[in-house]
């Protein structure tokens, strides 16, 4: 039954019929005209570009709201599906050693490529002189949420708060405990299982008709991106930005590409398969609404419904790697262009508060950035008000870190279904082959 419903939902999801559909019916292709069209309307008309932002965040509350039920649904009947109590416990630890050390790779790759690269030389900028009224927001919000909070935040008020908040790793508790009670069940928890797997069908029929809105909803959000901060914006800052844009690719091409290559598979041929989601990620500078859609196409490669359960929405908390790269580069730029000097002890520190402060504000609007804030108040040297001359360009770099987080949990997803030997090699690359060839 899973195997079928995941090939299901996602040739729903992608409206396949199994044919070659022309290219103009492709979602990448759609989204990626409506952003060349946004583009233009936000050079040539910014004022009503800016007015276009609903449209934008409309989308991404469609698929937010629908996203706790994909996870209850997927991980409750993955749970009861595995009849072993034991893997979930299993794949739940790898997953978790997993994370933890691709994300420290992930910020000591940062770290090499911030010392190699000296984004903020030269701007000898005063903290005194910035306006960081603007940083003061984000300022408060890091200080109200530290680690202990985090942890305790995972546990709802009540059952209902989890899915009302709308915090994924809420959710992912409830629905564990949810599936481990019903798969202790057994044959009297078989007719819950099936509605709650009828209820499936019905989730991914409703993401089948908000995708349609895609295209719209990256024009209004690219829009107002390039309406509000203009692509002039770019200029004094693109030493920086460009320096991110190619260390997030260098970073998905070697290191997760050098990780998918023992796990069996190519990075490449992996990109082509989930471009439609990189590219709505890029346009939105979100990952959140990409979710569904990668769940059943992890799923239409043979890793098993709960496997994908489990590991996407944890990872979505703990394996960001988009978001330290961003974060311990964008220290060094702050110390660079502030004319502070760091040494390797304090860089170091940078990392390992990262470690924790890039996870303990998840689930927060402009979670990076706030991380980020929080890293730099536990590092004193470094002036917090030197945020201030990244704020006006983070949605330019949000569109990358997303992305890289993205990419980072989809690779994580199939290395833990080999080592867990739920793929062999063969089997992977054959179904990523069949898959491909349907695109």
């Amino acid at each position: 039954m899973e195997g079928t419903t995941a090939t299901d939902s996602t040739n729903g999801l992608q409206g396949r019929t199994g044919q070659k559909q022309p290219f103009y019916r492709s979602l990448w292709v759609q989204v990626l005209i409506a952003v060349t069209l946004a583009i233009v309307v936000g050079y040539l008309w910014p004022t009503t570009a800016v007015r276009l932002k609903p449209l934008g965040d409309a989308f991404i509350q469609l698929i937010s709201m629908i996203i706790s039920l994909v996870i209850f649904c997927t991980v409750v009947t993955g749970i009861a599906g595995m009849g072993n109590l034991r893997k979930v416990g299993r794949v739940g630890g790898k997953a978790l050693l997993y994370f933890e050390v691709v994300t420290t790779i992930a910020l000591l790759f940062a770290l090499l490529v911030g010392n190699l690269v000296d984004t903020g030389s030269g701007m000898n900028a005063d903290p005194a002189t910035l306006d960081t009224s603007a940083v003061a927001t984000y300022t408060g919000r890091a200080e109200a949420q530290s680690v202990q909070d985090f942890l305790l935040n995972i546990i709802p008020d009540t059952v209902v708060d989890a899915f009302a908040k709308g915090n994924i790793l809420s959710v992912v508790l409830v629905s564990i405990l949810f599936g481990f009670a019903l798969s202790s069940a057994g044959k009297r928890g078989e007719p819950l299982v099936a509605v709650i797997d009828g209820l499936t069908q019905v989730v991914f029929g409703i993401i089948r008709i908000l995708m349609y809105l895609a295209p719209i909803g990256a024009f209004g959000a690219m829009a107002f991106t390039i309406g509000r901060y203009g692509l002039s914006s770019l200029g004094p800052l693109a030493k920086l930005i460009i320096t991110f844009w190619l260390t997030c690719a260098a970073f998905v091409l070697i290191v997760l590409g050098t990780i998918a290559r023992l796990a069996g598979f190519s990075i490449l041929r992996f990109l082509k398969y989930f471009k439609e989601e990189i590219v709505l990620v890029l346009s939105l500078s979100s990952s959140e609404p990409v979710l569904p859609m990668l769940m059943t196409k992890l799923e239409r490669l043979g890793c098993s419904k709960g496997l994908v359960g489990l590991v996407m929405p944890t990872g979505y908390t703990f394996n960001t790697d988009g978001s330290c790269l961003y974060m311990v580069m964008a220290a060094l730029f702050v110390a660079q262009a502030t004319d502070t000097p760091l040494s390797l002890a304090q860089q170091l520190t940078i990392v390992a508060v990262a470690t924790l402060t890039s996870k303990g504000a998840s689930g927060v609007q402009g979670a990076s950035f706030i991380a980020l804030v929080g890293t730099l108040m536990v590092i004193p040297t470094i002036p917090v008000a030197g945020m201030a001359l990244i704020l006006g360009i983070d949605r330019f770099m949000s569109m990358f870190r997303a992305a890289v987080n993205v990419i980072g949990n989809g690779v994580a997803t199939l290395v833990i279904a080999r080592w867990e030997k739920e793929l062999d090699r063969e089997t992977l690359q054959k179904n990523l082959a069949e898959a491909l060839q349907q695109t």
